[in-house]
C-alpha cells in the first residue's frame, strides 16, 4: 500500500531489515528504523570496513531518502594473560 508515491515507513523498515539480512551477511547485530523515509542504522560492527557496504545496501532500498549512520565499531578488550 502506498500513499501517492510515498511508501509507508513500516514497509520501508521491513524492506531495509530484509535487505540487511540478505545482502550484508554477518550483520545480524544491525538494526534499522525508518521515519519520514530516513533510515537510521544502528548496531555494532566488528571492523570499520564493514560500515560502507551496509550503508550502501540500505541506501539502495527504493523509497529511502537518507541513511543516518549510528553504527559503532566493536571495542575489543586486550588479552590479559
Amino acid at each position: 500500500m502506498t500513499l501517492g508515491n510515498k511508501v509507508p515507513d513500516k514497509t520501508l523498515e521491513k524492506n531495509v531489515l530484509r535487505m540487511i539480512v540478505r545482502k550484508c551477511a554477518g550483520s545480524t547485530r544491525i538494526g534499522a528504523t525508518v521515519r519520514d523515509g530516513d533510515a537510521t542504522v544502528t548496531g555494532t560492527i566488528k571492523q570499520e570496513h564493514e560500515r560502507r557496504p551496509i550503508i550502501r545496501c540500505v541506501n539502495g532500498v527504493q523509497g529511502i531518502r537518507r541513511v543516518i549512520d549510528q553504527l559503532q565499531v566493536e571495542v575489543r578488550k586486550p588479552n590479559t594473560y
